[in-house]
């Protein structure tokens, strides 16, 4: 197994060896945040590598986006594409040492870059970062895969995981997931105890 520290990703981001790069932002989280009306509230996208969904947010007048990346050359990247978005909110970080509180932490791309067994640490510091009532939501992988990363996983597992932290308010198969990955993610909303 590959060691997935600092240097493993800012490798991944320097080669371009970044197939989980849409290009875009995801259908799903574009369908969720059209629909948030709150421009104010705290926004952490963990794991962010060059973060389409913070531009879009961005674009939409959301105030306080912060990203959150190992990888100082997947910053870059997302600071050359939208060189109007704060520096404060662009963070160079390990996940697990972040210390913040947030409304909303969006999850895109980031749980299944992890190994499985970082997953219980990731729920305690996503239970951390988040404010009582704050909202985990995005799009998580449904299905195994034969080589990792990704990890994947299934609801199942996911509901053990994340239901002594949070409130299980959705986790259903995406309806608009781009076309290579129909049928094989969820859609999450988790709201913190």
């Amino acid at each position: 197994m590959e060691n997935l520290n600092e240097a493993y990703w800012q490798n991944r981001y320097e080669t371009f060896n970044i197939g989980w790069d849409i290009g875009h932002i995801s259908t799903p989280l574009k369908t969720y945040f059209d629909q948030l009306t709150d421009k104010k509230q705290k926004i952490l996208i963990p794991g962010c590598g060059n973060a389409h969904e913070a531009e879009y947010l961005f674009q939409q007048g959301f105030e306080e986006v912060y990203v959150l990346d190992w990888s100082q050359k997947a910053l870059d990247n997302f600071k050359n594409r939208v060189p109007d978005f704060p520096s404060k909110y662009l963070i160079r970080s390990d996940f697990f040492q972040h210390k913040g509180n947030y409304d909303l932490i969006v999850e895109q791309t980031f749980f299944c870059a992890l190994p499985p067994e970082k997953r219980k640490a990731y729920v305690q510091q996503m239970q951390k970062l988040l404010g009582k009532n704050g909202r985990l939501v995005g799009v998580m992988f449904g299905i195994q895969f034969p080589k990792s990363p990704p990890y994947g996983g299934d609801k199942k597992e996911y509901e053990t995981l994340f239901s002594p932290a949070f409130h299980i308010k959705k986790m259903e198969k995406c309806y608009n997931s781009i076309a290579p990955r129909q049928g094989s993610e969820l859609f999450v909303c988790f709201v913190n105890k």
